[in-house]
């Protein structure tokens, strides 16, 4: 089974990030991941393989919210980061997952900037 040349990329990037972002208790990894319709984010504790909470553009207050796809993106970056203060996670390490920074995946990061989480 062959794969695109472009997923190959992304996962060596990926590998290659990973090894040097690790998420802890005091501060977790936010990791991002983006089909070609949705985008989704987690912050998730690596000490303890857990992830402590989720943000996507499936849940029904951001599907109501219309706009372009970049748009959606920085709503669940908001989305994201209001959930982190009320748990009291302020900082954050963001993993990209391999896609470039640019587009949703930037639009996203802002939108949790706004919100007031730090990375």
């Amino acid at each position: 089974m062959a794969k695109d040349k472009k997923v190959l990329r992304r996962l060596r990037i990926k590998r290659r990030f990973r090894d040097s972002v690790q998420g802890n208790s005091e501060c977790p990894r936010l990791c991002v991941f983006r089909s070609n319709k949705e985008i989704y984010a987690q912050v998730i504790d690596d000490s303890q393989a857990h992830t402590l909470l989720a943000a996507s553009s499936r849940e029904e207050d951001v599907i109501k919210a219309s706009g372009t796809k970049v748009e959606i993106a920085s709503i669940v970056g908001k989305k994201i980061a209001e959930r982190a203060i009320e748990k009291g996670i302020k900082q954050v390490k963001f993993d990209r997952n391999g896609y470039l920074y640019h587009g949703r995946i930037k639009s996203l990061a802002d939108g949790a900037r706004e919100a007031g989480l730090e990375f």
